[in-house]
Parts: structure tokens; sequence; C-alpha cells
């Protein structure tokens, strides 16, 4: 169940016997993926590091996460549709060219993308993703670059924000879609979706 206001978020409680230990966004992105096109259930995951990991507060220690001292979330995992071909993210969906030039999307699960706060209100457990998209000038680019470590280049003029379950967008030209800091697919079309509490995670 996605996060409710004025209620607790998350439980204690270690990972489970069948837990996989993940250090980075990427190889969560694998599990999720490899379950989903098997048809199998998600798989229960700790999280030793990685954007996900840095939102939710993990301190990336391997013995603390079957202890009871962790913690445990049910988060939402993201799908995305590129040419008929469906994909998941755990932390972040970019579609930009090199250098952030032009264009871009960005859907945040997680807050941060590195040392980027690219999601100064995105929770990866109330069942929404933060969509920016926009273009931005040389010398926007340049001043948001100094405000990303805190999150303050939101609000912006020029770039469209969103708090929402589905999106849909067609790009003016096919951009490289990253998934999870991995490069998928170039593409002009995205549709994007949530799948709610879709997967277990300890920090």
């Amino acid at each position: 169940m996605p996060v409710q206001r004025g209620r607790d978020w998350g439980e204690p409680g270690g990972l489970g016997p069948d837990g996989v230990l993940v250090g980075r966004d990427a190889e969560a992105r694998t599990l999720v993926e490899e379950a989903r096109r098997t048809n199998r259930p998600l798989p229960e995951l700790g999280l030793l590091g990685g954007d996900l990991c840095r939102t939710l507060g993990g301190r990336g220690n391997p013995d603390s996460l079957r202890s009871p001292e962790s913690w445990r979330f049910a988060v939402d995992v993201g799908a995305v549709l590129l040419d008929g071909r469906l994909f998941w993210f755990c932390a972040h969906l970019v579609a930009r060219r090199r250098g952030w030039g032009g264009e871009v999307l960005v859907a945040m699960n997680a807050a941060w993308r590195g040392s980027w706060n690219l999601g100064p209100r995105a929770h990866p457990g109330d069942g929404l993703l933060d969509i920016s998209h926009g273009r931005l000038s040389i010398g926007d680019r340049l001043r948001a670059r100094h405000r990303l470590g805190t999150g303050d280049h939101l609000p912006h003029p020029h770039i469209r924000y969103h708090r929402t379950s589905a999106f849909q967008a067609v790009l003016e030209q096919p951009l490289m879609v990253e998934l999870d800091g991995q490069p998928v697919q170039r593409t002009s079309k995205l549709s994007i979706r949530v799948e709610a509490a879709a997967l277990t995670v300890v920090v």
C-alpha cells in the first residue's frame, strides 16, 4: 500500500533468507526485469548502495541488513514502454543528450541521481513519479547545476513538473533513455507508469 499522510511507512526487520544483496540501482533493475519477464515474484532486495538506498537513508552495511535493526519498505517500481517493449526501473528514468543539452525528460522514483537531487519531492512509496520535462538554455543549465545538490533547481519556468502515476510523452526527437543509470534505447515516445508498492527492500 502506498505511503499515507500521518501513517508510519516501513517496518523494522532484516532481510529474509532468500533476499538478495545489491550494491547499485542497475543491479536491482536487472533482478526486477528478470522476474517480470519470467512471471516470477519480485525478489526481496537488501540495498548496499545506489540512489534508492540513499533516498531511504541506507548505510550500506551488509551485516546490519539481516539484523532486526534494519528497516523494510514496500517501494514503487517504474515501468516504461519504449517502442512496444516494456522495461522497468527502480530509482529513475532519464531521457537526454550527452551533456544534457536540449530537451530532457526525467522521471524520479528516488530523490537522487548521483550527487544531484533531481527529485526533491520524490518519495519511493507514494505511488507517484516526479516528472520533469523541458529545455534549458546554456545559461540556465549552468545556473541549475549549482542548485542540483539541494534540489533548488525546481520550480523553473522552462521545466514542466508533474507528480503522477502515469505519464506519456512525445519528444521532439529521439533521445537515449537511461534506466537506473544504464543506457537502454533511443526513442521519441515514452509511456511511463507506476507499479505501487511492488518491491520490498531492506536498508
